[in-house]
This record gives C-alpha cells, sequence and structure tokens, in this order.
C-alpha cells in the first residue's frame, strides 16, 4: 500500500510549511487526487487517521479532505475532449486512438488550513 508514503510526503511538507510559518495547529488539509492517479483515497484516508497522531507535531487533530479530478483526454485528430475513465485511450468522437491523459494523473495540496 503505497498510500502510506503518500501520507507520510504530505505530512512532511505540511509540517514544513507549519514550521516556516509559525503555525501552531494545522486543522485541515485538502487534496485534489487525480482519478487515475494510482491513488486508492479510502485507503489514504484509513492511513491518515493514524499518521497524523503518530507522526506530526502540528497536525494530531488534522482532517483530511479529498477533491476528485475527473480523467479527461484530449484527442490530437479530432481536438475534442473526453472521459478517460468511461472511454479509455478510443477517442469517443472519431474512433482515433491518437489521444493523451489531460487531467487525472495528479496529486496537489489545495489548501491547509491553520490556527
Amino acid at each position: 500500500m503505497h498510500e502510506l508514503g503518500i501520507v507520510f510526503s504530505i505530512i512532511k511538507q505540511v509540517e514544513e510549511v507549519a514550521v516556516k510559518n509559525d503555525v501552531k495547529e494545522v486543522k485541515e488539509v485538502t487534496l485534489e487526487i487525480g482519478e487515475v492517479s494510482g491513488i486508492v483515497p479510502k485507503y489514504l484516508t484509513d492511513c491518515w487517521g493514524w499518521a497524523v497522531i503518530n507522526k506530526s507535531e502540528h497536525m494530531k487533530d488534522c482532517d483530511l479532505k479529498i477533491i476528485n479530478i475527473k480523467a479527461k483526454s484530449f484527442c490530437e485528430k479530432c481536438g475534442e475532449s473526453y472521459d478517460t475513465v468511461k472511454h479509455g485511450k478510443i477517442c469517443p468522437n472519431c474512433g482515433s486512438n491518437e489521444t493523451y491523459l489531460l487531467t487525472g494523473r495528479e496529486t496537489y495540496i489545495k489548501d491547509i488550513k491553520v490556527i
């Protein structure tokens, strides 16, 4: 389960921001996670509760919010974008496989709420 490693990485980044900005407590972290990022939000949430209590100085009562980023692909042949999960690599508009992923693989810390 690589979600625990991802949680540790997020905690490290947020802790660095907290220290740099003299933050006493982080109350909430909002992540944007791509639909095809390979991250399972349920596993991430499960790891989060344990990790912030045991591995964080500033985040003991910190909540995690997850925003899903839809996977969208672009067809180079017809110039249309479409839902990647629904249609895969084949463009539903023209049937071409000359497509690439626009969004849906990324993971970002969107927001950090502090006291």
